[in-house]
């Protein structure tokens, strides 16, 4: 399974990543091209991954693992080019520091999960948040080389941006909601568990009184 074709695919999202990183040290319109192009190709992996895994029954835990790690090593490393280059300017970063929020967020949310047990669903409206952050950056990508093909390119882009920001803000709710619900629930199992072995020795000791 670890060389199962959808876990190549993941692979190479993150091999992909260093490369998209390297654009930013390039110049002139062929660098915004090839950010482009290579974050597209990634993006198109993110897809086709999950639904192999699903298609051809090829799921296993390094999978789950690695999937969201690449998918949000993508998405910042590119925020981050964007905020470098200017493209998203101060007006757009708490849009940016919104969506990396909420990655950050969910992973530490997801990780303490998956310890209980407890798999939080991907809601229907988060996948159209995530498919419309990677459109909003990908018109970004292009930038000023983009702008030259379609006028207002970059501008389309932030609004993109600002809509799946506040995408993000509500399913970022929703699964703190969820999660936090296991959460209690598992702490006052927890302390219920605790105080019902606390009466027992408690009922033990005093049958012990009366013994003696």
């Amino acid at each position: 399974m670890i060389t199962s074709l959808p876990n190549l695919l993941t692979y190479l999202r993150i091999i992909m990543v260093p490369a998209l990183v390297a654009t930013f040290y390039m110049e002139g319109d062929s660098a915004y091209w090839t950010a482009l192009a290579l974050f597209t190709v990634a993006s198109i992996t993110d897809y086709f991954d999950g639904y192999l895994a699903r298609a051809w029954e090829q799921q296993s835990n390094l999978g789950r693992m690695l999937d969201p790690i690449a998918d949000k090593l993508l998405v910042s490393a590119a925020l981050m080019m964007l905020v470098a280059k200017g493209t998203i300017g101060w007006g757009s970063l708490p849009a940016a520091v919104i969506i990396l929020s909420r990655e950050i967020l969910v992973s530490g949310l997801r990780e303490y999960l998956a310890q209980l047990r407890v798999s939080v669903p991907v809601s229907r409206l988060a996948k159209w948040k995530t498919a419309l952050q990677m459109i909003s950056l990908g018109f970004l990508l292009a930038g000023p080389a983009g702008d030259k093909v379609l006028p207002y390119n970059t501008d389309i882009g932030i609004v993109l941006l600002w809509v799946a920001a506040m995408l993000t803000l509500y399913t970022g709710y929703d699964y703190m909601v969820a999660g936090l619900r296991h959460i209690i629930d598992e702490d006052m199992q927890v302390q219920k568990e605790q105080e019902d072995q606390k009466k027992a020795a408690g009922d033990g000791g005093s049958k012990k009184g009366d013994i003696s």
